[in-house]
């Protein structure tokens, strides 16, 4: 049984797709199925492993909105050892179809029910948004949201109102709904702005954050560029232990204890 988690911020450039991208390529390479879904009309994960989004004939929206079996839409990274769900441009129209599609809310959960034994882990890269798109994904949420959060002054700001957002819908739609963990990212310990926020994140959010950190790194950065995780793109970088440790870190925690 597959453990399906969302990646959701509101805010853009935190992180989230970096974060969805090589927290499952280091999932896989501690020899876990993973499937990483992009459900963002951006399609910023479909580039960052590669694949051109204008090249995408069949993905996410055909998922969404032409209930096309699931399993015929996936490409597989056979170097990475995992399989992607990509999106293209056409899924910019989502928003507005979905508002008259019946179950809106839960087409994705649907679809990916279809792969539930397939994979162990299902990753969902959302758009920095919070319309119908993002709310399919946290109805697919079913082990919980995944926040990144930048170590920034305004991103503080930006952590209350999605917790505020995660709870509405989590009274009106989706009571099963909670928050896995807070990833922070782009952390600079030279600044104290940055010590502060994680500080502050931790005071709000007590063990709901990872004690794994990502810092702001210059290779993390450039891997998109290449088309590749920061496994395979710098895997000796701070910012590629960083993330082995946060998958590390997250096995850990979903494996039950032996005995």
């Amino acid at each position: 049984m597959a453990r399906i988690y969302t990646l959701v911020n509101q805010k853009g450039g935190v992180g989230k797709t970096t974060t969805a991208i090589n927290l499952g390529a280091y999932l896989a390479e501690n020899g876990q199925r993973v499937l990483i879904v992009d459900i963002d009309p951006q399609a910023n994960a479909t580039s960052c492993l590669g694949i051109d989004k204008h090249g995408v004939e069949k993905g996410s929206y055909q998922a969404l909105l032409e209930d096309a079996p699931v399993n015929t839409l996936l490409l597989k990274n056979e170097r990475l050892n995992l399989s992607l769900l990509p999106a293209s441009p056409a899924l910019a129209g989502a928003e507005v179809e979905l508002v008259d599609e019946e179950r809106r809310n839960t087409r994705l959960r649907s679809a990916l029910a279809q792969l539930q034994d397939q994979y162990d882990y299902i990753l969902l890269d959302c758009p920095p948004s919070l319309g119908l798109l993002t709310i399919n994904g946290l109805m697919a949420a079913q082990d919980g949201v995944i926040i990144p959060v930048q170590c920034e002054y305004l991103a503080l700001e930006g952590l209350g109102q999605l917790t505020s957002t995660i709870q509405k819908v989590k009274a009106a739609l989706y009571p099963e709904l909670h928050v896995r963990g807070v990833v922070l990212t782009m952390f600079d310990r030279r600044t104290n702005l940055a010590n502060d926020v994680v500080a502050e994140v931790n005071r709000h959010f007590p063990e709901l954050v990872f004690k794994s950190i990502i810092p702001r790194s210059i290779r993390l950065a450039e891997a998109p560029s290449y088309g590749l995780p920061i496994s395979v793109y710098a895997p000796e970088s701070v910012g590629a232990k960083a993330y082995n440790a946060l998958a590390v870190e997250i096995l850990a925690e979903d494996t039950p204890p032996q005995g």
